[in-house]
């Protein structure tokens, strides 16, 4: 008999199926950030070498420091492009526990170590790293196990399990003060959250209690004096060329420098003396000072590139739970990049984001790359519609 004699409606010629592939990773993906590590690791010799040489020190300590950290990452993106993702919901919970404590020791032991004003990392003897940095991956994982099967934020069980080890990493974390990490931790949570259907007044109202705690904070001085600061000089850095608009004057005339074409590989002026933190937070003023309208075009695109292929991995993934994952590490990967260019080229007021992949420092490194392990590992699964002949003859 035919499809139509058992139902009214008239068959369709072609009517499309689901079905689940397993494919390599996403080359595409993969080839963008190998071409972000390369960038990142010229950039950091480009800008450290004056330094360490002035300081009589090998002039690529840096290089050599962040190559270390590199191969680590480099270990842990292949475990886990491997590893199926599906298992990470195992060790969510240990994860969240481990930074937790971390973040412990460095606000409450003499193993934190205080730069700038803020203490932000544990130091054990010649090692040293930020646990904020861990908070990333520990945060998206937290998320996307809560919100996968449904996006009810009141379930008590959701609240003791995901969203109180969350609120205990923020919380401590503002206090180091960190507090451009809290906001890329909680947009980064909005977002997913949005990703798993939740109502878009939840949105609304997470951003209204945001506003106004920001604004509460600045009154009841819980944001520090320097933060405040930051945010006044970048309206106005005349007003303190010596001070606290230095940084930002002095990376302005690095991009007005370098103009289109750059002043070439390894020929910046402002990181002889001018610009600090050269080689971290404001490498991309270096960069474009070097590399010119031209090179910051290309690192912009390669940072879109990723975002369009993260998404698109998240969109092809066949669960909420790989998508969730994929959404949370495109959004806090690209946002992340995102601010550290904007601070660097004044668009908003230094917040001390590192640049993924590019800035020195190995605990940015090492998380980014295991995150994108976590990203090339969803790829693999992907969902692909099949057209199949609707009129098919049934016996």
């Amino acid at each position: 008999m035919s499809y139509s004699r058992y139902t009214n409606k008239k068959p369709r010629q072609y009517e499309p199926q689901m079905s689940v592939i397993i494919s390599p990773p996403d080359k595409t993906l993969l080839v963008v950030v190998a071409f972000l590590v390369i960038l990142g690791l010229m950039a950091i010799f480009s800008a450290s070498a004056p330094k360490c040489m002035d300081a009589g020190l090998n002039p690529a300590k840096f290089l050599l420091s962040q190559m270390v950290y590199l191969v680590v990452g480099y270990i842990g993106l292949k475990f886990l492009t491997n590893y199926d993702y599906k298992n990470l919901v195992l060790i969510t919970t240990p994860l969240a526990f481990f930074v937790i404590l971390f973040l412990i020791l460095v606000n409450y032991t003499p193993l934190g170590v205080t730069v700038n004003e803020a203490k932000r990392w544990i130091g054990i003897g010649m090692f040293q790293f930020q646990p904020s940095e861990f908070a990333k991956p520990a945060v998206i994982m937290l998320l996307a196990s809560a919100f996968y099967k449904n996006d009810n934020i009141m379930d008590n069980h959701k609240i003791v399990y995901y969203f109180l080890p969350i609120l205990l990493m923020v919380f401590m974390i503002f206090k180091q003060p960190n507090l451009s990490m809290v906001i890329l931790l909680m947009l980064t949570s909005l977002v997913m959250y949005l990703s798993a259907g939740g109502p878009l007044k939840v949105f609304v109202m997470g951003a209204g209690i945001g506003a106004f705690g920001l604004l509460t904070a600045g009154v009841t001085q819980l944001i520090k004096p320097y933060q405040m600061s930051r945010i006044t000089t970048w309206l106005n850095p005349e007003s303190d060329p010596l001070g606290a608009g230095y940084n930002v004057i002095q990376s302005m005339v690095a991009f007005a420098t370098g103009g289109f074409w750059g002043v070439g590989y390894g020929s910046s002026k402002q990181k002889l003396a001018w610009l600090p933190e050269s080689h971290t937070d404001f490498i991309f003023a270096v960069m474009a000072e070097e590399l010119g309208f031209i090179g910051c075009l290309l690192v912009i695109g390669l940072f879109w590139t990723f975002i369009h292929r993260g998404f698109l991995i998240a969109s092809r993934c066949p669960d909420m739970y790989g998508k969730l994952l994929a959404v949370g590490i495109t959004f806090s990967i690209g946002f992340q990049a995102f601010l550290n260019m904007s601070v660097a080229s004044s668009l908003l007021p230094a917040t001390g984001v590192t640049l993924p992949f590019i800035s020195y420092g190995g605990s940015s490194l090492m998380v980014s790359m295991w995150m994108v392990g976590i990203l090339l590992n969803i790829s693999k699964k992907r969902v692909k519609k099949i057209r199949v002949n609707a009129n098919v003859r049934h016996l």
